[in-house]
């Protein structure tokens, strides 16, 4: 069903009882990060939304699509510049998974953002 979350084990995110809960408080903490830090720049930040929601894995389906939608709506809402920026997601699979891995490990989204490309709108 689309817009709901999972309801069964996957071999990938969390267990599904503590999607709503674990959601929740990644969306919090990304919007805490945006209203009163500036240690992460706009790609980081989206980026990071990205990766919480690819750790979490909500959905039965359209992961992929919904966390790169994210992704790229926190990225261009973040950004102070004329010209709006965009991830490139035509990326190199295997070092993407790796370094997803990596940001579940340490939480941080520098490596991971710095190898997404971006493009200008």
């Amino acid at each position: 069903m689309g817009g709901q979350y999972r309801r069964y084990l996957y071999n990938i995110g969390i267990d599904w009882p503590g999607i709503p809960s674990e959601v929740r408080g990644a969306m919090e903490t990304i919007q805490y990060r945006w209203e009163h830090t500036k240690d992460w720049s706009p790609r980081e930040l989206g980026i990071a939304a990205h990766a919480e929601l690819v750790r979490i894995h909500p959905f039965p389906d359209g992961n992929g699509r919904s966390t790169r939608l994210l992704a790229d709506l926190i990225f261009a809402a973040a950004q102070d510049f004329e010209e709006v920026e965009l991830y490139d997601w035509q990326i190199d699979k295997p070092r993407y998974v790796e370094l997803l891995r990596a940001y579940d490990q340490h939480r941080n989204p520098s490596e991971l953002a710095a190898s997404i490309p971006s493009y200008k709108l």
